[in-house]
């Protein structure tokens, strides 16, 4: 029998149980929908973790101030919360060679009015490295100069978002807008970055030097002289970022002059490993929900072969009859062969389908990311065919051993 033969064959035998080929495939449908559903899931996170990667950086260590404690355990007082200062920045840049780059900031948020528009927005006061830090780059305009950084300058870069609302079309350099109650001349805007890792909007924010926020935006705030609210920096090799972490703890408690056994005064986060977490809680659950998939496929492979085995027994006469006129155990054994695989490679067409319905719906009516790429219906299109080859093999070489002598005296 040539491949024409034994397909005409095979789809005959299933119209005739056209139910219960039917209610077979249901397994693999369902299996291969959730492999491609759980994939896309699962692929869609790990991207929404690289963007997060590319917009905090690997490379990275957040310094923020936190409150120590005084003897007895007693809190100091709310000021001594502001326990990091512009000379600490000094310091970690001139003693610590592996450090790239480092800026301290300050934050604050406050209403930004041109004209008639206005648009409550946050604002930063950083140090020139802060732009290379967070990967900000000028898109209209131009940067600070050295000047707007030393004279405390009243100079201001937009983000997108401010600038889409307070301007429209335009780029508003060269223009002035009052933040709270001073003025300030745009002089770049900056490239969009458009949502963060953590769902907001980067690009809704305003840029000044780090000694104009502090003398014009942060009046209320009551800071200390020379106080910043957190210090960035990066390292130019990232396996000197464990290195550089504590290096930049033992300075920084030197500076501060904190006694062995007494808590910081700051704390370090290694961007790192953050990511790193979130990326072994995706990948677990990732395998988790590939187990799931899996597990329903096993499932549908297995009511194939169940299936296939009682066909073998209900059909025992007819396999007797083909091999009484020339049909060999190879010709049964190709012929069972190709009934399992097409149920699988129906129920895996079907399954694709409903999968990538499914996915973009998961997409569209939950927060979940998703990524559909060819790869991935490939890959379970692999896996029908697979599923049928696999459970169907045992029930064709069961029918093409079987003696055609016994099997002509079944009733």
């Amino acid at each position: 029998m040539n491949f024409t033969d034994i397909l005409r064959t095979a789809i005959f035998a299933l119209r005739g149980n056209w139910m219960r080929s039917a209610l077979t495939s249901l397994g693999v449908i369902i299996g291969i929908a959730a492999v491609i559903v759980m994939v896309s899931v699962g692929q869609g996170t790990q991207a929404e973790i690289d963007k997060l990667v590319s917009g905090l950086g690997s490379q990275r260590l957040d310094i923020n101030p936190g409150a120590g404690r005084g003897g007895g355990g007693v809190r100091q007082s709310s000021s001594s919360y502001f326990t990091l200062r512009e000379g600490d920045v000094d310091a970690i840049r001139e003693q610590i060679p592996e450090v790239q780059y480092v800026a301290g900031a300050l934050r604050g948020s406050s209403q930004v009015v041109y004209a008639e528009n206005n648009w409550s927005s946050s604002w930063q006061g950083v140090q020139p490295d802060y732009f290379d830090i967070n990967s900000w780059t000028i898109a209209n305009g131009e940067g600070f100069d050295a000047q707007a950084y030393s004279s405390a300058g009243k100079s201001v870069i937009l983000g997108e978002t401010v600038r889409r609302e307070l301007f429209g079309e335009e780029t508003g350099v060269g223009q002035t807008v009052r933040i709270g109650r001073v003025p300030f001349t745009v002089v770049g805007t900056l490239a969009p970055k458009g949502q963060g890792g953590f769902g907001q909007d980067q690009d809704d924010v305003m840029m000044v030097p780090l000694e104009t926020a502090r003398r014009r935006l942060t009046g209320a705030m009551g800071l200390p002289p020379s106080a910043v609210m957190q210090i960035a920096l990066t390292v130019s090799d990232a396996k000197d970022l464990g290195y550089v972490q504590g290096e930049v703890e033992a300075l920084l408690r030197q500076r501060h002059k904190i006694a062995p056994g007494d808590d910081d005064d700051f704390n370090v986060r290694n961007i790192s490993e953050i990511v790193a977490t979130r990326t072994a809680t995706t990948r677990l659950m990732s395998l988790l929900l590939g187990a799931v998939a899996t597990i329903s496929l096993i499932v549908g492979g297995i009511g194939i072969m169940n299936i296939m085995l009682v066909s073998v027994t209900e059909r025992i006469r007819e396999i007797g009859l083909r091999m009484a006129v020339g049909a060999g155990p190879g010709d049964v054994r190709r012929q069972f062969l190709a009934e399992a695989m097409l149920i699988s490679l129906i129920g895996g067409v079907l399954g694709i389908a409903i999968g990538i319905v499914g996915a973009l719906l998961v997409g569209k009516f939950s927060e979940l990311p998703v990524a559909l790429n060819g790869q991935v219906i490939g890959l379970a299109a692999g896996f029908s065919v697979a599923t049928g080859l696999f459970f169907g093999y045992y029930p064709a070489r069961k029918a093409s051993q079987l003696d055609p002598i016994e099997a002509l005296r079944q009733q």
